[in-house]
Order: C-alpha cells, then sequence, then structure tokens
C-alpha cells in the first residue's frame, strides 16, 4: 500500500505547482498584454521572427495553451494572419521546454526565498505595476515550491513494487507511455507539469531515457487537446490555430517515434544527468521540428483552410465574437469593437436605405430592411452580453472603460434601428398609402437632411473604429448644422402651409414625424461620439458594483439591462 503521505505530497504538490503557473501567467498577463497585439502585429512578418517571437512570450507566460488563446484572437480580430501564427506556435513550443531546464538546474531550492520576494512586493506596493511584478515572481516561486514538494513525495515510490511494475509496463509499451503521458497532460491542461513529473522520475532512477522520450512525445502531444477541444464550437480562425498546434506536434512525434533509440543514443552522449538528458531532449525535439516544419508554414496555411473551410455564417449569428477569450480582455474588448463596427456598417445601410424606401416605396425594400435591423438587435444582444461578461474580469482602467464605451455604442446603435423600423418605415408606408407626396421645396430639405445625417453617420462609424478626437469636432460641428437646419425646415414647412400649398397639406405630419426622426437619429449618433471622446477615466472601483449586479441577475437577462443602466447612468452624470 502506498504511504498517505506521498499521495497528500503528489497531489498538493501538483496543485502548487498548477497554482504558481497561473498565478505567474496572469501576473505577466497584466504587465504585458495589452501590448501583445501591437508586439506580435509588428514582429510577425518574418518566419524566423515568428519563431522567436513566439518562443519570447511562452517563456514569459510559461503555458504555450496562453499564447496559443492570444493567437487565436488575433487571428479573429485579422490582426495577424493563420499563415505567421504558424510561427508562433512553433516558436510556443520551444519556449515551454524553459521550465524543463531550469527544474534540471535545481532551480526548485530557491523556491521559498523567491516566494517570500512576491508576497512582500504585493504587500508593501502600492502601484498596481509593481504588485503585478511581485505576483509573477510569488507564481514562479510557487511552481518550484511545488515540485520540490512533488520530489520528497515521490522518494519512498522507489521501494513500492506495484509502482515498479507500473513503470516497466510503461516501458515495454511506448504507445501505452504516449496514450497515458497524453492524458494526463490534457487533465491538467499543463504540459509543464507533466515533463516535470517525468523530470522528476528520472532524477529519482525510476525511469530511463528511453521511456522517459516516450512519455515526452505524449505530454507534447496532449498539451494541443486543451486548445483543440475549445476550439470545436468557436470561430474557424480558432479551430484552425488549434489544429495547427495538435498537426506539428502529432506530425513530430511521427517523425521521431522510429529514431527514439539512436535519438536517446546522441541526447545520452551530449549530456550526463538523467534530469539534464530529459530536459535536453525535450528542447532538442521541439526545435528540431520548429525548425523543420518553419519553412512549410505557408502550405500549412492552405492545407488548414481547405480542411477547416469558412463557416456559412448568418447575419443573425455574431461575427467575430469569440467567448473561449473572455478571460484576456486586451483581446476580447478587441474582437468586441469588430462586431460593433459591423452593426454600425449595417446601421449606415439602413439609413442608406431608408431614404429611398420614403422617396420610391419598395415592398422588397422594406421586408430587407426590417430583416437588417432584426439583425443589428441580435448582434447588439450578443455584444452587450459578451462585453457585461469581459466586465467580470481583471481589468486596467483603460480596459474597463472601453467596455463601458462599447456598450454605450451598441445600446445608441440599437436605438438608431429601432428608430428606422419604428418610425421611418412606418412613414415610408403611410406616404405610400396616402398616395401623396412632398412639395418640391420640401423635398430638397429633406434630401439636405438626409444627406448630413448621412454624412455624420459616416464619420461616427470611423470615430468607434479610430477614437480620433478630431473627428469628433467634425461630428459635433455637423449635429450644430442639423439643429439649426431643423429649425429652419419646420420655419419652411409652415410658411408653405401658410400660402396654402397642397403637397405641404396632405404631407403636413409624414414631414415633420421625418424631420423628429432623424434628429432623434443624429443625437443618438453624436451621443456615441462624445462617449467615444470621453477624457476622464472611470473610476476603477465601478468594477465591484458591475460585477455585483451581474452576479445578481446573471440568469436573468434583465440583469444585463440593469448593468447597461447603471454603465450609461455614469456617463450621463458625468
Amino acid at each position: 500500500m502506498i504511504d498517505y503521505k506521498i499521495i497528500f505530497s503528489m497531489i498538493g504538490g501538483m496543485g502548487l505547482l498548477l497554482y504558481g503557473m497561473y498565478v505567474m501567467s496572469e501576473g505577466l498577463q497584466k504587465i504585458a498584454g495589452h501590448k501583445l497585439r501591437k508586439l506580435l502585429s509588428s514582429l510577425t512578418k518574418n518566419r524566423i521572427i515568428s519563431l522567436v517571437t513566439g518562443a519570447i512570450i511562452t517563456v514569459l507566460f510559461q503555458s504555450s495553451t496562453a499564447t496559443t488563446v492570444i493567437l487565436v484572437g488575433l487571428t479573429s480580430a485579422s490582426i495577424i494572419s493563420l499563415k505567421q501564427t504558424l510561427g508562433i506556435i512553433l516558436g510556443a513550443d520551444i519556449g515551454t521546454t524553459v521550465t524543463a531546464q531550469l527544474i534540471a538546474l535545481k532551480i526548485t531550492e530557491i523556491a521559498l526565498p523567491i516566494v517570500g520576494i512576491g508576497a512582500t512586493i504585493i504587500f508593501f506596493s502600492k502601484r498596481d505595476k509593481y504588485k503585478y511584478i511581485g505576483q509573477t515572481l510569488m507564481g514562479f516561486g510557487l511552481l518550484f515550491l511545488g515540485l520540490q514538494i512533488m520530489s520528497e513525495g515521490m522518494s519512498p515510490l522507489k521501494e513500492a513494487p506495484f509502482f515498479q511494475n507500473f513503470l516497466l509496463n510503461i516501458c515495454e509499451n511506448p504507445f501505452l507511455a504516449i496514450s497515458l503521458a497524453a492524458i494526463f497532460t490534457f487533465l491538467v491542461h499543463s504540459s509543464a507539469a507533466t515533463i516535470s513529473i517525468i523530470i522528476l522520475l528520472a532524477m529519482q532512477g525510476m525511469v530511463n531515457l528511453i521511456p522517459s522520450i516516450y512519455l515526452l512525445y505524449g505530454a507534447n502531444i496532449g498539451t494541443s487537446f486543451t486548445a483543440l477541444i475549445s476550439s470545436l464550437g468557436s470561430s474557424r480562425e480558432a479551430q484552425r490555430v488549434a489544429a495547427a498546434h495538435f498537426l506539428f506536434k502529432l506530425s513530430g512525434v511521427l517523425i521521431f517515434l522510429p529514431f527514439t533509440v539512436p535519438f536517446a543514443n546522441i541526447i545520452r552522449s551530449l549530456t550526463p544527468g538523467a534530469a539534464h538528458q530529459v530536459a535536453n531532449a525535450h528542447t532538442i525535439f521541439n526545435v528540431l521540428i520548429g525548425f523543420l516544419f518553419l519553412p512549410f508554414t505557408s502550405h500549412f496555411a492552405i492545407l488548414l483552410e481547405k480542411i477547416l473551410p469558412d463557416k456559412k455564417n448568418g447575419s443573425m449569428e455574431p461575427q467575430y465574437l469569440d467567448y473561449t477569450l473572455i478571460e484576456t480582455p486586451s483581446l476580447a474588448i478587441g474582437l468586441a469593437l469588430k462586431e460593433v463596427i459591423y452593426i454600425s456598417d449595417n446601421t449606415i445601410k439602413l439609413l442608406k436605405d431608408s431614404k429611398q424606401a420614403i422617396d420610391n416605396y419598395d415592398s422588397n425594400l422594406i421586408e430587407d430592411m426590417l430583416t437588417v435591423e432584426n439583425g443589428i438587435d441580435q448582434h447588439t444582444t450578443e455584444t452587450r452580453q459578451y462585453l457585461t461578461r469581459v466586465l467580470r474580469q481583471p481589468l486596467s482602467k483603460f480596459e474597463f472603460n472601453r467596455c463601458l464605451t462599447l456598450i454605450n455604442t451598441v445600446n445608441e446603435l440599437e436605438n438608431i434601428g429601432d428608430v428606422v423600423e419604428k418610425n421611418l418605415v412606418y412613414l415610408a408606408e403611410s406616404k405610400k398609402i396616402n398616395n401623396s407626396e412632398f412639395s418640391e421645396e420640401g423635398q430638397q430639405e429633406l434630401d439636405i437632411f438626409h444627406e448630413k445625417l448621412y454624412e455624420l453617420a459616416n464619420i461616427v462609424n470611423n470615430i468607434i473604429l479610430t477614437g480620433d478626437s478630431k473627428m469628433v469636432k467634425w461630428a459635433v460641428y455637423l449635429q450644430d448644422e442639423i439643429n439649426e437646419l431643423e429649425f429652419r425646415s419646420r420655419i419652411a414647412h409652415i410658411r408653405r402651409l401658410s400660402r396654402g400649398i397642397i403637397e405641404s397639406e396632405n404631407t403636413s405630419k409624414i414631414h415633420l414625424d421625418l424631420i423628429n426622426a432623424y434628429l432623434n437619429i443624429s443625437q443618438h449618433l453624436i451621443q456615441i461620439a462624445q462617449t467615444i471622446d470621453e477624457p476622464e477615466m472611470l473610476d476603477i472601483k465601478h468594477i465591484d458594483d458591475f460585477k455585483n449586479i451581474y452576479e445578481n441577475n446573471k440568469n436573468d437577462y434583465s440583469g444585463i439591462k440593469v448593468l447597461d443602466k447603471e454603465c450609461n447612468k455614469i456617463y450621463h452624470d458625468k
């Protein structure tokens, strides 16, 4: 029987290792996560640079899965191409080998001082930046402290007969070793954890180099399972990135498998010491795969696009939102912005079509407009839900403010769609039913009004995309023109009525209601522009309030409405 102390040591040590990796990765993402999009988009134009970039990022995050998640978001947002992504994935696999090398160097012996330094920085620092650095150090120390506990706990297993038989079966059956290591890696979501155990087994003299290499093969395949399975319900870009990682690992193992014995002999000749041999085998395997596949990334990209062609996405479904990236706010917000721009583009299309529908009624055009408006409602609902979930994540002040801005924007865009559906479509139908026409002067005024409104809508669309404050000033100037035009149009219409112009009398209500609708839309548009240009950052303390609102109402859509109301209240109060 196994001593319970061994079991508790293994469980506790594994828990500390995984938690340490999580804490360290989270700290590093808070320090540099929001800068990665710009960094990766500028450093991935060359294959070698892509490889090196992927390795460096994964060394920092200590997780190829974290790197893969970032890549999924960047490809979904069209910031980098699938071809560029493949080079980074190969580099990420190389970056994961650093942990193994550190373990082989027995960094575990300084685990406790590192934890102490990290905790001290966290508790005595006032600035968030230094707290994140302390968090990273503490996570790094906890990782190796967990390994030290596991190493000490595993020592008695040398004398356990059942464990010796288990290891003997693994040594005699390579496919069993690969399968077990792959499954274990998938279950713990960390190849570093599996490889750490393999190194510890080798250091204790429980397994030789050849079975260790088989276990390494399994760990390398298993690390791709998490992203592969989580991408099943995601976008095509996410599925291609995950599939690329899996294909690289599987192909590499299949290439190396027949040459495992000579590969082991080369490792033995280069490196003394069991721990260093396993660590070096892991490193050389991933480096060779990286440089072997790097010249063929273009071919891999083409193959993946054929295996996983673009989905035929219905207009009612979100175009860019990816719920697997919620825990990476910098990427999730970028995807939400793309979705908001998609909604804005469709809103502009509605405004353009509404003019044609009013001037020359067409039932088919009206039906198309209503379909587009229903799509806008669906997209705004999905985007609000997506952004409210992002608000539950640890956010910087900039990210928090950006989330609220986007929520306000989708609310205003939805309001514009409602004005088109409930007012403009109704007025077009009324004009058709009454078989009436505007007077020549009235038509000219409405044409000018719509032209200014359409110009304002396009400017606001560009403001959503760029956040350019100069364009906001242009939008405000246009809104002033529209307000003046609205006043002059009413006065001119009243004068035509006093002159007894028949067309003006027949269309008086439609004419005035149309002016009201156009003015209403312009006010929603200028609200979007001014909110985006808001210079003051919102107080970060509001995050807890929003989290509480969401938690209390997360099973009810009304909770999202409450959250939207609170988000907007802050802006209106300001």
